[in-house]
């Protein structure tokens, strides 16, 4: 048979429990408030805590790809700018070659103007060289040096790598760096060779000050080598705003899903603040009254009611 026990230390040892029990159910509502999220561990709901780890994991899967996408927007931001100073530096030049080709201008002058087309080729080289967020080469390909150097004769020379390359941006999804030199740089003449801007105007800058008999012809001719020159940057710029269109397409996609993630989140782990803070008055209710009654009861002795 079963011996309830009904001693002193028993029904003290029952109503310590009972209230303790209260206590920890008041303490984990509000712990559920305080973080905003209703379970302590998995064991709560197996399955919610399943999801959301599924959820955790996308969440920082899309912070990686997030960071290679504001990478890449960087450089393409970086290409863009120095693409924009390279087709306003072969815009001047293309000034310069008009006035150059003037038969009236004396030599002094054109040899002036062949000396800022000599510093031209030394903005464009360092144009050229301009470096990305990570301090590599921008048009230098998968190269960690400069895109260009200088030989001795003065000449560019790139010693960049064949190809760009791409950058992931998650979920399959990738875009392409910024355009190699040669992308940028090389072009084909109207005589159907290839030509270089950096070439075309280093040449015209050293016939105007002198190098060739006839600079104003030298003048001329470089007209259209830089025509096609600009046509070749204009495309290069096409190029990286496109790239930098889908860069921020694949972002708001990504920033889209995110947003429904943490809907998802917050509806399966998150705390239900009007059901909890019911519940919380509940059990504080219940707390008050228990420990309102053993204080009662405590008080109570047999040889009171004897008396």
């Amino acid at each position: 048979m079963t011996i309830v026990s009904t001693s002193t230390s028993a029904f003290y040892q029952r109503n310590a429990a009972d209230i303790g029990s209260l206590r920890a159910q008041a303490e984990a509502l509000q712990s559920q408030l305080g973080r905003g999220e209703r379970l302590t561990r998995s064991s709560d709901d197996p399955v919610a805590a399943s999801r959301l780890r599924t959820l955790a994991r996308a969440a920082t899967l899309s912070g990686i790809d997030l960071a290679n996408a504001n990478r890449a927007a960087a450089d393409l931001t970086l290409a863009d700018d120095a693409l924009s100073g390279i087709a306003s530096t072969i815009a001047r030049a293309q000034e310069l070659a008009t006035q150059a080709a003037n038969s009236s201008l004396n030599a002094q002058q054109r040899s002036a103007i062949g000396a800022e087309l000599s510093q031209m080729h030394d903005s464009l080289v360092a144009l050229a060289n301009t470096r990305d967020s990570t301090g590599h080469a921008l048009f230098g390909g998968n190269a960690t040096g400069p895109a260009y150097t200088l030989d001795a004769a003065g000449n560019a020379v790139y010693c960049g790598s064949a190809s760009a390359g791409e950058l992931p941006l998650g979920e399959g999804q990738s875009v392409g760096r910024a355009p190699t030199g040669p992308e940028l740089f090389s072009f084909t003449g109207a005589n159907g060779a290839q030509s270089d801007l950096m070439q075309v105007i280093k040449d015209l800058g050293a016939a105007l000050q002198g190098g060739v008999a006839d600079p104003a012809a030298a003048a001329r001719d470089a007209l259209g080598a830089l025509g096609s020159a600009l046509d070749t940057v204009t495309t290069g710029q096409t190029l990286v705003g496109a790239r930098l269109a889908w860069v921020d397409l694949t972002t708001t996609r990504r920033e889209n899903l995110g947003e429904l993630r943490a809907a998802e989140q917050s509806e399966i782990g998150g705390t239900d603040i009007a059901e909890t803070v019911a519940r919380m008055q509940q059990v504080m209710l219940v707390l008050e009254a228990s420990q309102a009654g053993f204080a009662k009861l405590s008080s109570l002795s047999l040889f009171d009611t004897l008396r």
